[in-house]
């Protein structure tokens, strides 16, 4: 059960404050992680900037979608949350905020979200309920699979399609393979966060990738990225980009390098922030496309 215990501070907060808390608003690194990828897959539909209402609806939608996210996630761990150290003080855990206010607060920021799809065409609404359901059954997964990291790249991708739905009206190949890049990514990126969480994890019965890979995590873990990156070549080859998209794959394997340097001792904290680093590898990769775009001709 969740402790209704509160930190003074916390107890001192505004009461908005603890739902923006409990959105994650207060931490963008989740967004901008599910930012990039959208991006991507908007510059490449639109080939080039995308129409500006697109990308409002897209990146707002980012915002929601993610806060909706971390919502339904406390909610489904609020089991868990208050045994694990660097989760104990969220809102659901601390008892700041109820899990009947927490359904409510997913509910209205989906509905938002909603709301902006249904300016757009008919696939990318259709295309939308599967986004929801994604979103709203993550959470539950690590109660049951080890895979849970796999399923967060399905949710947190899932602008991929769409993007290319809202502007092309189809969900050509390339599509499907940024798609699976951006699994191969997620995958990757949050299974240094779990390996933050591992010890508390196998307390609690929890399950994750890093659990599932053991000793041999920095060996899988190269070999999801090194795939990632090979398909994010495999995209630029399809999408005719050239000389600056090179480069900006080329800058995110290098940044990927330093994760490893980082997490070649597996400590929580260096673990923590090669998962904040992917922000880097992500706005690199998006960097070359928008300049390979603009620049081409």
């Amino acid at each position: 059960m969740p402790s209704t215990r509160l930190d003074p501070t916390d107890a001192a907060l505004p009461r908005w404050r603890h739902y923006w808390k409990l959105m994650r608003a207060d931490r963008p690194i989740g967004t901008l992680l599910l930012l990039w990828p959208t991006w991507w897959a908007l510059w490449l539909a639109a080939d080039g900037l995308p129409p500006l209402w697109i990308l409002f609806v897209f990146t707002a939608g980012v915002w929601l979608t993610r806060s909706a996210g971390c919502v339904i996630n406390d909610y489904a761990d609020r089991w868990l949350d208050p045994h694990v150290k660097r989760t104990k003080d969220r809102p659901l855990a601390s008892g700041a905020v109820s899990g009947r206010s927490a359904l409510l607060l997913f509910a209205v920021l989906m509905v938002v979200a909603f709301a902006l799809v249904l300016t757009l065409n008919g696939l990318t609404i259709a295309l939308s309920f599967v986004g929801v359901f994604l979103a709203a059954s993550y959470p539950y997964l690590k109660r049951y699979t080890h895979l849970p990291q796999v399923y967060l790249g399905m949710a947190f991708g899932w602008g991929v399609p769409m993007a290319f739905a809202a502007i092309q009206g189809e969900v050509p190949a390339l599509a499907w393979l940024l798609y699976v890049a951006n699994i191969l990514w997620s995958t990757a990126y949050d299974t240094w966060y779990a390996m933050v969480d591992r010890d508390d994890d196998l307390k609690m019965g929890s399950h994750s990738t890093a659990i599932l890979f053991g000793d041999l995590d920095l060996v899988i873990q190269g070999i999801l990225y090194t795939v990632f990156l090979g398909a994010m070549a495999l995209v630029g080859v399809r999408a005719g980009l050239g000389v600056y998209f090179a480069a900006g794959v080329g800058v995110a394997a290098l940044l990927v390098v330093y994760e490893f340097w980082l997490c070649r001792h597996r400590e929580r904290e260096a673990c923590f922030k090669a998962f904040l680093h992917n922000n880097c590898v992500g706005a690199a990769l998006f960097a070359g496309i928008a300049a390979d775009l603009a620049l081409k001709g």
